[in-house]
């Protein structure tokens, strides 16, 4: 099972990203900046008790409005609602209960999804209890008084949060087809190339809606080998509001990332690269997974001996974070190359699972310490004992030294080198661990 995802939804200036920032930073929440991941993140991992979760901020609702930013944000709230297994449903007790309130609360209500009520800026409980009471009336169950700037309550509210995840949140699906999260911009040709690899074998096994994750699970067998295809397509506006559209694309991206073994990061080759296109790679790279970044529309653009030289070194300096990521040029809609793709899965998936024997490993750090010496800082050298794999998805390695402070960045990088050299790893990360062992 992947993380439940939690949404918090409610009118503008509820005080839903102050809420948002308390949970995903100073209090409880592990988020770690990645270079290619957007700073203003509306996203974020976050840790309570024994769960683990990823939530959702989500523009402001306003229900009855006809202005484009602010109907946009209601229906690209609508997407995070879709996403999510339980919602945090925030009002303001200072405005007190509105009628735009209330047709939120239809609004959750159609959704079927768990819902807990929040009543924000209540910072003396006995002060505004006749108030926190008043919003009862909104029929979606008990008010939960907080107040996200002063922190108060949020231990309470995240317990009822977490009560309602699914019963089997915690365990793994057994279910071991390879998955494949197919993500990119808006119209980039994601549902284009499942549907022409879909329709190239002709053994769709079943179109599934999914219906917690806002995306379109596609079964499709090739060369006898069934994977499950994550479509995370949608988002087509006529009026493309930049900001917006690129926060729920951003959304739908890391739902989808979340369940999936490999990751294929779609490009538009007309357009070329973007920051976008970083930020979505970006969600794939901190979470672990292989990496293929299709360029797709390789048809459609005028081509020299050159041409794909120079896009495979702009891809390579927008998502310089993640070198290891491999790159197809592609045509969803002519064919052209699309079938190499379930090789290049089967590939990054099998790197991603990799283990290296711990005797092995340490044959190739000798080797690497002997060409190029540790560091050293004012007489003091870097001594490497020794270095073990701990786990897969991504390759994770521990590598056990006398000082953790003389460990540069450089050298990790060196020998994180060494080993892609020795045994590929291509399409995935891999992370290290630095530990201190007292010398002897």
């Amino acid at each position: 099972m992947s993380k439940p995802v939690v949404a918090i939804v409610g009118r503008p200036n509820v005080g839903k990203s102050t809420l948002f920032n308390v949970l995903a930073g100073e209090r409880i929440a592990i988020v770690q900046d990645t270079p290619g991941v957007t700073r203003d993140r509306i996203y974020a991992d976050v840790e309570w008790l024994k769960y683990q979760f990823t939530m959702i901020d989500t523009g402001g609702i306003e229900p009855n409005t006809k202005d484009i930013i602010l109907s946009q944000m209601r229906e690209q709230a609508e997407i995070a609602i879709a996403s999510a297994d339980v919602i945090i449903f925030i009002c303001d007790v200072m405005q007190g209960l509105t009628d735009a309130d209330a047709k939120v609360a239809d609004m959750l209500r159609r959704s079927k999804k768990p819902v807990v009520l929040v009543v924000n800026k209540v910072d003396d409980f006995q002060k505004y209890q006749a108030d926190v009471y008043e919003f009862y009336n909104l029929g979606i169950g008990e008010p939960h008084a907080v107040s996200a700037a002063s922190r108060l309550g949020i231990g309470d509210l995240l317990d009822d949060v977490v009560a309602l995840f699914p019963e089997n949140a915690s365990e793994l699906e057994e279910d071991d087809r390879p998955k494949v999260a197919i993500v990119g911009k808006p119209n980039v040709g994601k549902s284009s190339l499942i549907n022409k690899l879909a329709n190239a074998n002709r053994v769709i096994v079943s179109d599934i809606a999914g219906t917690t994750r806002d995306a379109i699970d596609t079964d499709i067998k090739y060369d006898g080998r069934e994977y499950v295809f994550i479509d995370t397509a949608g988002l087509r506006r006529k009026n493309k509001i930049k900001e917006e559209i690129e926060r729920y694309s951003i959304i739908r991206a890391v739902t989808a990332v979340e369940r999936a073994d490999a990751v294929i990061v779609m490009i538009d080759a007309t357009e070329g690269v973007t920051e976008q296109d970083a930020k979505i790679a970006g969600i794939a790279h901190e979470r672990g997974k292989g990496i293929i970044v299709a360029v797709n529309k390789w048809d459609a653009i005028e081509k020299n001996d050159k041409t794909m030289y120079e896009h495979q070194n702009k891809i390579r300096e927008i998502l310089s974070f993640m070198p290891y990521a491999e790159i197809m040029f592609i045509s969803a809609q002519t064919g052209q190359r699309v079938q190499k793709i379930f090789d290049m899965i089967d590939m990054v998936i099998e790197n991603n699972s990799m283990r290296i024997a711990t005797g092995v490993l340490n044959e190739i750090l000798a080797e690497a310490v002997a060409m190029q010496q540790p560091p050293s800082d004012r007489g003091r050298r870097l001594k490497i004992y020794y270095m073990t794999q701990v786990l897969v998805k991504p390759p994770t390695f521990v590598i056990f030294v006398n000082d953790k402070k003389l460990m540069h960045f450089s050298y990790t990088r060196y020998l994180e080198n060494r080993i892609r050299d020795a045994f590929g790893f291509r399409g995935t990360s891999l992370k290290f661990i630095i530990r201190e062992r007292k010398e002897e």
